[in-house]
């Protein structure tokens, strides 16, 4: 039997409410923060499914792997929060660097971190897309900034959401927490004593035994065999 890696990250979040309750709030990479308002208003029933997802710049595997997440949260009456940045703003870093974003309204502001935005060039996950420049027109030494601001305002938005007390489980792509950098750098750089537990997957042919470049990756590795029905 095959089973969509999407299915593991709702059946941790039941596991996970069950343990939790009300004290669980779901986050995502897969949504923009300017679009809080939509999200709030699906779940609580405010608008109807045909009208949040028509709004809601969804991903083209939304319906097969982050419905099911949404749907759940709001079932269970819990908060969702849309993490990431707005991708025009990610667009406008990676045209004019971050001072960019200075010259935009105070309404704008409210959707990214704090001005100016903290950022290290010399972490691996930045610094090796210095590497590609020469690769393409789109690769520049704002690349890696346009990057690193999705970052920033993913951790934003978890600490934004998060008290004691609570637990806040966000989704995202593996590149932004793996070797414990991108969002998890910015968690710490804002709270050092913040309680972080990164989870990563990966794919192998053989799952007896994890390959030495897929360890130390995050607190728990997830292997599962490269055949397991996934989508992109």
């Amino acid at each position: 039997m095959q089973i969509r890696a999407s299915e593991g990250q709702l059946e941790l979040t039941k596991d996970m409410y069950e343990k939790n309750g009300q004290d669980l709030i779901l986050g995502a990479e897969m949504f923009e923060s300017d679009n809080q308002v939509i999200m709030d208003e699906y779940l609580s029933g405010k608008i109807s499914q045909r009208n949040f997802e028509a709004e809601a710049r969804l991903w083209p595997n939304y319906k097969t792997d982050y419905k099911p997440l949404v749907e759940f949260a709001k079932d269970s009456g819990l908060y969702f929060v849309t993490t990431n940045v707005p991708r025009r703003y990610a667009a406008l870093v990676n045209k004019q660097g971050f001072e960019g974003l200075e010259e935009l309204s105070d309404e704008a502001k409210t959707f990214l971190p704090p001005l100016p935005v903290a950022y290290d060039s010399t972490l691996n996950c930045y610094k090796s897309m210095l590497e590609m420049m020469g690769m393409g027109d789109h690769v520049n030494e704002n690349f890696p900034k346009a990057q690193a601001i999705k970052d920033a305002t993913m951790a934003h938005f978890i600490l934004h959401n998060w008290k004691p007390g609570k637990v806040l489980l966000h989704y995202h792509g593996a590149y932004h927490s793996q070797n414990f950098e991108s969002i998890y750098w910015y968690l710490e750089h804002e709270n050092p004593n913040l309680k972080i537990v990164t989870i990563h997957s990966t794919l192998q042919k053989d799952v007896s035994e994890l390959k030495e470049e897929n360890t130390g990756l995050a607190d728990f590795t997830i292997c599962v065999d490269e055949d397991m029905t996934r989508t992109r």
